[in-house]
């Protein structure tokens, strides 16, 4: 399956989440049908995130949002396994900070913007000031429907530096969502994730829902895509969304750099330090008779105690 052309988001295109079955998984049955599927996404992953690191002069940048308790943190958890830390980072965009609020609605998200070489995920991210703020009515309509723009010129940006984007909106139901929250109750070691919030913002899902169909139609673009990710089965949106991901980054035909530094000069130099150690480093057969005379030594110190 073409996951990225089937759960695209078309550029101004119509969408409405109610017609896109967040239990749907395609042709596994189970996460055992995927398991070795998943894996070798992961590992390729992995090797392509090298390639990006190595080549250093481009970046990508993983948006992920959905309801409480979508599987945002199951994807850097599961997806993102296999990467090498050193080129990927996560910035989790939770209720803003006084100084986050001192400034324009952006300047958070421009400051977690990837380098080049990196791979970054936001956690959440710029799109909570077109949909927390809307349903919660922080903000008037007149100042966040103008944010559609300015999110568009923004990820224009960073397109236009080198920063490839992918949207994954984790799309689950009501039902599943109750599932997590009683399987969190249940798990000592995940009660720490529950809040008030958990239920108080299921009260307003229809007006998340509304919000996110227009962010969706509003902001997605050709080279800054989202996707909507059926995600009531884990593995299914694990086997999706890391699919997509090495399409993205196998697309930017990324390039191991060629050394700086002249090869044949290294080679001899390499040689020589090898041939100067051999020479000077002291045999093992010298060793080994050292080793046993001490052994020796002991044994008798002991004898005449």
């Amino acid at each position: 399956m073409d996951f990225a052309k089937e759960f695209l988001v078309p550029p101004d295109g119509k969408i409405k989440l109610a017609d896109i079955d967040p239990g749907y998984k395609g042709k596994n049955e189970s996460h055992a049908s995927a398991a070795s599927e998943i894996a070798g996404h992961v590992q390729c992953l992995a090797e392509l995130q090298y390639r990006l690191y190595a080549e250093g002069k481009r970046s990508l940048l993983i948006v992920l949002q959905g309801l409480d308790a979508a599987g945002k943190d199951g994807v850097v958890r599961h997806v993102i396994s296999g990467t090498n830390p050193q080129g990927v980072k996560v910035a989790c965009f939770k209720q803003p900070t006084h100084e986050e609020l001192a400034h324009d609605f952006l300047w958070r998200a421009h400051r977690a913007a990837p380098a080049r070489g990196e791979i970054m995920i936001f956690n959440r991210s710029h799109y909570e000031d077109v949909l927390v703020v809307r349903v919660h009515e922080l903000v008037t309509k007149s100042v966040w429907s103008k944010r559609y723009d300015r999110i568009r010129e923004f990820e224009k940006l960073l397109l236009q530096a080198g920063t490839h984007i992918v949207k994954f909106y984790l799309h689950i139901s009501p039902d599943e969502q109750l599932t997590r929250f009683k399987q969190r109750l249940d798990d000592p070691q995940r009660i720490w994730k529950i809040r008030e919030s958990d239920y108080t913002e299921r009260e307003h899902w229809p007006a998340y829902v509304e919000a996110y169909q227009d962010a969706l139609r509003k902001t997605s673009t050709r080279r800054a895509p989202w996707y909507v990710i059926p995600s009531n089965h884990k593995w299914f949106r694990d086997l999706a969304i890391s699919s997509i991901l090495v399409d993205t980054l196998a697309d930017m035909k990324l390039q191991i750099p060629k050394p700086a530094v002249d090869l044949h000069a290294i080679r001899l130099r390499f040689h020589s330090a090898k041939m100067e150690q051999e020479k000077n480093a002291p045999r093992r057969e010298r060793g080994k008779p050292r080793a046993r005379t001490l052994a020796h030594r002991s044994r008798k110190q002991r004898g005449k105690a």
